[in-house]
């Protein structure tokens, strides 16, 4: 079914977005606030709206890539005729998700949440993912688009829990990220190149996430009885790195959060169960 789409917002990863949509065969209209943003998509066929109205109006599917929440109504609000479906793939909290639902519901508006698990640079390729929840029905009309961008997975009804799942994913890579940046800069104080280090941290990372499913386990049993590697254990490993990179004049402060809730943990008396433990610290 040729659909007739709209993307307002022509960062990267709209652009991106209106691309694959283009390439799948759909009409595809396109609004950015800026000029110049939209040559290419242009030339590839799709139509420049001279206002989100124009965007919006008559469009099977409406997706939004903006800058964040504010943006989204900023260009939105002013609209007298609102779209029938609006996908949002904005990166918003999922409270600001649930928002934006029941602003949409007051307005009649379908609404589906969208949390983008790629970069630019993988959409429409096999190794793009994003998560949707809102809206079902929206979801399912909208399908043959949205698979265009990368696998489309449903989770639910909840507006919030895509941007939920999204945040979380991207909290995780963004520890292992810093985790990384420390181990990078302990290999520098002894003449070991980023790159070098490279090559043995990705085996040893993703030998590690091997690891999850059990944390996982333990987890959500809340029963965090081991024995082996107890949160003590991991305390005299932890107090030994950071030592190590104080005296390699590396800055601890990736690492001072984790040590803190090790540390809060066995002072409450849980020094010897499992390292997951640390996730009971970490629900306030």
């Amino acid at each position: 079914m040729r659909r007739t789409v709209s993307v307002l917002g022509l960062g990267a990863m709209g652009r991106a977005l209106a691309a694959a949509a283009l390439n799948g065969g759909h009409r595809v209209r396109v609004w950015n606030r800026s000029d110049g943003g939209d040559d290419a998509l242009i030339a590839a066929g799709a139509v420049r709206a001279a206002s989100p109205a124009a965007a919006v109006t008559g469009s099977d599917l409406v997706i939004v890539c903006l800058f964040d929440h504010a943006s989204i109504h900023a260009v939105l609000d002013p609209v007298a005729a609102p779209p029938a479906a609006l996908v949002n793939l904005t990166t918003t909290t999922p409270e600001q998700a649930r928002e934006l639902a029941e602003w949409s519901r007051s307005r009649g508006i379908a609404y589906l949440d969208g949390g983008i698990m790629a970069v630019p640079e993988m959409i429409g390729g096999p190794a793009a993912s994003i998560l949707y929840s809102g809206d079902e029905p929206t979801f399912q009309a909208g399908r043959n688009v949205l698979e265009l961008f990368g696998g489309a997975e449903y989770l639910g009804a909840d507006p919030g829990l895509a941007a939920a799942y999204d945040f979380a994913l991207l909290a995780a890579m963004y520890a292992m990220f810093g985790g990384f940046a420390h181990g990078v800069a302990m290999m520098r104080a002894v003449g070991v190149s980023a790159a070098m280090f490279a090559e043995r941290a990705v085996p040893w990372l993703t030998a590690m996430t091997r690891s999850l499913p059990e944390q996982a386990r333990l987890a959500d049993r809340g029963d965090y009885a081991t024995e082996v590697q107890s949160l003590r254990f991991n305390k005299a490993a932890v107090d030994a790195i950071v030592r190590a990179g104080r005296d390699a004049g590396v800055a601890v402060d990736v690492l001072r959060p984790i040590k803190a809730l090790i540390d809060e943990q066995i002072a409450d008396g849980h020094g010897e169960q499992a390292f997951a433990r640390i996730v009971e610290g970490l629900r306030r």
